[in-house]
């Protein structure tokens, strides 16, 4: 990185063409895949850019310590009290200070206003690729059918246990605004399995859209506020929410786990999640997914074991 200086005081960091490189790569294919690599480049550079700032300040800062601290060390600075102007050998000294404050002062208003700048045009990148990305998920759905199969196995009269066969590519997106009416933050969520701790689980939620890295583990009941409280982009990680009409009102919070070779079937449970679910679970799930291929939003087979 080459840096300018300005004023004999302060180094501007480059910007590395900013958000356009992301943009650029948006808008040259047309696939969904390369519209979320565009989405984490941007999120990359703007993390940098960032960086770039902070170090600036932490810069500015320094060398306004450093002029201060020559100045005492020269001997030059007015006691405690005293007016500047009033000790012998202050005057140079004072007009030096306020030349290097002025100095100073200028470098920071205008990293300021260059970091404004940044975060707007950030920011607007940001919206574009969003509006880009929800666009061809709605054409994509237009286009073409999720294909899902269903698979019941008893246990039982009463309980039974269900899969969704595994599904790949961009169908984890398109299912995802199918079912909740928002993009999910990476293109292979619903297939991640990693975690940052292996005494732990895999988190279902990324550390994005404002998720502090500590609250990737939310409980059911929260996790079922944060997905229904999201805006537009939901940071979901390892499985898709499916909400399904009670007969007295209201919903239930399902999600799909994904499990190896199969979508495990979940229903929030107070705090937790319950695999096994009753026959009256299983069919109003069942029903709901019979009621999206009846109205042509996906492709349905029904496998009972």
């Amino acid at each position: 990185m080459s840096d300018t200086t300005q004023g004999g005081l302060v180094k501007r960091p480059g910007e590395a063409g900013g958000p356009d490189a992301a943009l650029a790569r948006l808008r040259a294919l047309e696939t969904l895949e390369s519209g979320y690599e565009a989405w984490l480049e941007l999120k990359l550079e703007l993390a940098a850019s960032r960086l770039r700032f902070r170090e600036e300040r932490e810069r500015l800062e320094q060398q306004g310590s450093f002029l201060l601290g020559a100045v005492r060390a020269a001997g030059l600075a007015p006691p405690a009290g005293s007016e500047p102007g009033l000790v012998a050998g202050a005057a140079p000294a004072d007009d030096f200070l306020r030349d290097a404050e002025a100095k100073l002062t200028q470098a920071r208003e205008a990293l300021a206003q260059r970091e404004a700048e940044s975060e707007a045009r950030h920011a607007e990148a940001f919206a574009e690729i969003r509006a880009t990305l929800k666009d061809r998920v709605q054409r994509y759905l237009g286009a073409s059918r999720p294909a899902l199969t269903l698979m019941l196995r008893r246990l039982g009269a009463e309980r039974s246990i269900l899969h969704l066969s595994r599904v790949s590519g961009d169908t984890p997106v398109l299912l995802c605004f199918l079912l909740t009416g928002r993009i999910p933050s990476r293109h292979g969520f619903l297939l991640d399995d990693s975690t940052e701790d292996v005494s732990l689980p895999p988190a279902p939620l990324y550390a994005d859209e404002d998720v502090a890295p500590e609250a990737v583990r939310p409980d059911a009941a929260a996790l079922e506020a944060r997905v229904r409280g999201a805006g537009e982009v939901l940071p979901l990680k390892g499985f898709l929410p499916v909400f399904v009409p009670k007969p007295s009102g209201g919903e239930d919070f399902f999600r799909l786990l994904q499990r190896g070779a199969v979508l495990e079937v979940e229903v929030a449970d107070g705090s937790t999640f319950r695999n096994i679910l009753s026959r009256d679970e299983s069919e109003r799930f069942a029903g709901y997914l019979l009621r999206l291929k009846l109205e042509g939003r996906i492709g349905l087979d029904i496998e009972v074991g």
